[in-house]
């Protein structure tokens, strides 16, 4: 047995590229399909994991899909917003904990998540340094967030303008970074939070302005009566609220008709949940109510639909694969016919020849599958970390 085994290990060896490119090819028919189905399961996973984590989700009408990717993982265009009026109906029936979020805006491409200190508690996110939001201009960034722009407590980030051209006159807001949250393995890593209302200044709905009662203010003032003082277009506009101008921050008109594009709301219990679904079925109800888990299952099915079609190619030119090397085996031996025939002539029987060439296959099979399983423990190890790496450059 030895000795059959080293003459195939001796002829692999020294047909060294052949075997190279049947052992790859060999894995490669392996490998595919299983690790895409790896890749597929981990991706499914984690988006079904957040999305069981988040029992309701209430927004204005239109698409799903389009509110638990904005709100979730704050990656979808922004929808259509609604009335902070919605945040307050939650709250003052009782049945659920109500999480206003405002997801609209960015800092270097990173998100802004406009949202309340709940949320904080809800999603179990810690602080990991600095500390956590108090007043209006501060913020508390991710982990990965804070990474990439390398900053940290005490220094500050500026929002990104939506547009190069602002002609209502809204500046970027320069926000002090108060905290970092620690590493969470989720959406949450990659944002930027602060408070709702800091979100409404970063709109332009709220400003801080030099006081134009102070006689120092008078080139700013436009009219003047004994009750009523008003501004021209001179007067100062701050676009960082430090602690000498936080008071003159203001909004004007009601909040409740505020923008915010969701309401997490979180039931205490089943009943309290089917209750506050009911309220949102109306015909004439201006918002929607969703089960985030409901819309994620919809879009998995959908991915793995594709998948399936993706591992039935993947099958078929393995097979394709599998012949070809068949194939190759095949030729090999008729090429070495005259190798055979100087076996037997040198005493070998036709047991110990065929024990050599199937040796040959099996090894070149063996190697094949365990690179094979090898890259598959890597992928399941590895894979979704290295796919959110690919897509975050």
């Amino acid at each position: 047995m030895k000795q059959t085994l080293y003459l195939a290990w001796r002829y692999l060896a020294f047909h060294r590229v052949k075997t190279t490119i049947l052992i790859v090819a060999i894995t490669l028919i392996v490998y595919l399909p299983i690790g895409l189905r790896v890749l597929v399961d981990q991706s499914a996973a984690q988006l079904t994991a957040r999305a069981v984590a988040t029992p309701l989700l209430i927004g204005s009408k239109g698409s799903p899909l389009e509110l638990v990717l904005n709100t979730l993982y704050f990656q979808s265009d922004y929808p259509d917003p609604m009335r902070y009026a919605q945040v307050e109906r939650v709250t003052e029936s009782g049945l659920a904990l109500a999480v206003p979020m405002y997801v609209r805006f960015n800092a270097q491409g990173h998100p802004i998540v406009g949202t309340s200190y709940e949320y904080f508690e809800y999603r179990r996110l810690e602080i990991e340094s600095g500390r956590q939001l108090v007043t209006l201009g501060e913020c508390v960034l991710g982990s990965r967030v804070a990474e990439a722009m390398g900053v940290g407590p005490d220094e500050f980030v500026i929002s990104s303008p939506e547009s190069v051209f602002d002609l209502a006159g809204v500046y970027p807001l320069r926000m002090k970074v108060v905290g970092v949250l620690g590493y969470s393995d989720s959406a949450d890593d990659d944002a930027i939070f602060v408070d709702v209302k800091t979100a409404w200044i970063i709109e332009g709905l709220g400003h801080g302005h030099m006081d134009l009662t102070r006689p120092e203010a008078a080139a700013g003032v436009l009219t003047r009566d004994s009750t009523n003082v008003v501004g021209n277009p001179a007067v100062v506009q701050y676009n960082e609220i430090t602690p000498d101008n936080i008071d003159s921050f203001h909004f004007h008109g009601d909040l409740s008709e505020f923008p915010v594009t969701a309401v997490l709301a979180v039931p205490p219990d089943q009943r309290s949940s089917a209750i506050l679904q009911g309220r949102y079925q109306a015909a004439d109800e201006v918002a929607m109510i969703v089960r985030p888990v409901d819309v994620m299952d919809e879009l998995l099915d959908t991915i793995l639909t594709v998948q399936s079609f993706v591992t039935a190619g993947a099958i078929i030119v393995g097979l394709a694969t599998l012949a070809t090397a068949a194939l190759v085996f095949l030729l090999s031996l008729r090429l070495r016919r005259r190798e055979i025939e100087t076996m037997f002539k040198i005493g070998g029987s036709r047991l110990s020849v065929a024990s050599v060439m199937t040796s040959e296959i099996v090894a070149v099979l063996v190697v094949g599958v365990l690179l094979a399983g090898g890259l598959t423990f890597l992928t399941s190890q590895f894979g979704s970390a290295a796919i959110r790496a690919f897509i975050r450059m």
